[in-house]
Parts: C-alpha cells; structure tokens; sequence
C-alpha cells in the first residue's frame, strides 16, 4: 500500500528525513515513533503529498504529488494533530467536508453521503454535539470531530499523527479500538505517529523507530521496544515489561534502587 525509497525532506534548510526506506502492507498499522524532533510528522507530510521530498514514495502505486486534490483524498484520509478548524461549522458541517471528494460535479451530497456521516458521528459518540459549532467543543471533542471527517471520507489508508491528542484514557482507548474495528470491516491500511510508546506497542502491527530523521529500527512491536533502543534513542531509564504478549514501557527513575 505504501512504499518510500530513500526518502529525504529539507525545510527551511534544514534535513528533517534522511534516506528512511519503509514498507507498509496492505491492512497493515504501522506507527512512526521516536524522540521529539525525529522526523514522525514530516514523514507522514511527505507521504500525504503536502511538502516536497527526495527520493520516492508510492501510495497504491501511485506518486501521492501526482495525483489532483479529489484522487489523494479517494485515496488516503488524514488526520493531523492541531489542524486548522472553520471554528463556526458545525460538527455535522464539518464532517459532512469528508465526503467532498466523493461527491458529483453539483456537488451535492446524497443518500450515501448522509449514510457515511451519520455512521461516523455516531461511532466517535457525537450524536449530541452534531449541531453545535466546533469553537464551542473541547479540545478533545474538537480531536473526535476531526476523525469522524477522516472516517466519513472512507478512502482505504488511514494516516494519524497522534489521533490520541487531549483525549483522556478512556476516550484513547475508544478511538484506537475503532480504528481496529475499521481495520477488519474495511481492510483499512494505517500509517500513524504516536508518542505514547505502550500504546504504540498494543495497538500496532508494526513500529518505525526515527531518530535524527532516519529510520534505525524496524519490526513488530516487541522486537522495538527493548530497553536497550530506547535508552540508546530516548535517553530515557524504562523497563519493559510483557503484559499479555504487548511490551508495556515503564519510566524508571534514574538511581533508583531496584
């Protein structure tokens, strides 16, 4: 679903992604993670064809860049941490914006539109916010909303820079559940960035490890998450722990008696 060859951005200068090479299956989730500053969000910019890279990238065979606006969001929805919001829309409004690539030259919305969206506010529990303008809604909220528009545009890969953003545990748990519901009802493929490592580790199929914009490791959950990587990319004193067969990462105080 999404292949990138030596990978490289510039911003401002600066090289930000360095020669990262990465494969993601079809259905597959998979989640960037690594120290602040590592690349994560840029990364997954250059996937969804808003800022301009070296080397080559392929979503379902195809060069994210050289496709029209309508054809990448047939493609691939996003949902990017501190987007900018139309703050007098309201939720349904701005949801219903999810189903423009799928609409006809009148750009009306029909049947199935109203379907798609319905069935989206209802699975981020905002039935009783569907009225009310988004600048009325906590951040949290706001976050639900975001990824109920994604969820409306039904495009068969799911990027996610840290969908769990002011969200509170409960409300975490929730939306990293659906995306796995959605991943065996649709065959959905998701590439994500996350901070929280234990979640990365229970939730994905497959972690990315970036640090200094480069990829240095790769794999399934419990073959990335050693302490041994993330003292060495981190400079963070944890222990890992195996809770039913999901690495759990533990902060340990440095000193500290064991």
């Amino acid at each position: 679903m999404i292949a990138l060859d030596a990978v490289a951005v510039a911003l401002a200068g600066r090289v930000v992604v360095n020669d990262v090479t990465l494969r993601v299956r079809p259905g597959c989730w998979t989640l960037l993670i690594g120290p602040n500053g590592a690349g994560k969000t840029t990364l997954l910019r250059a996937v969804a064809g808003v800022v301009a890279h070296a080397g080559t990238i392929s979503v379902a065979g195809s060069d994210p860049r050289a496709l029209s606006t309508r054809e990448r969001a047939r493609r691939l929805a996003v949902v990017w941490q501190s987007p900018l919001l139309p703050l007098d829309m309201t939720v349904r409004e701005y949801v219903l914006l999810g189903r423009t690539p799928h609409l006809g030259m009148l750009g009306r919305a029909g049947a199935r539109d109203g379907e798609a969206v319905g069935e989206a506010i209802a699975r981020l529990d905002l039935e009783r916010l569907a009225e009310r303008p988004l600048g009325s809604l906590s951040g949290g909220e706001r976050q639900r909303a975001v990824l109920a528009r994604a969820l409306a545009q039904e495009a068969p890969l799911l990027l996610l820079d840290e969908p769990t953003t002011a969200l509170d545990v409960g409300r975490q748990q929730e939306v990293l559940d659906l995306v796995g519901e959605l991943r065996g009802e649709r065959g959905l493929t998701v590439l994500g960035a996350m901070h929280d490592l234990t979640l990365a580790g229970q939730y994905a199929d497959r972690l990315a490890l970036l640090d200094g914009g480069r990829l240095v490791a790769h794999g399934a959950p419990a073959d990335v998450l050693t302490e041994g990587l993330i003292v060495r990319h981190y400079r963070a004193h944890v222990q890992v722990v195996d809770v039913e067969g999901a690495p759990v990462v533990l902060p340990a105080r440095a000193g500290a008696a064991a």
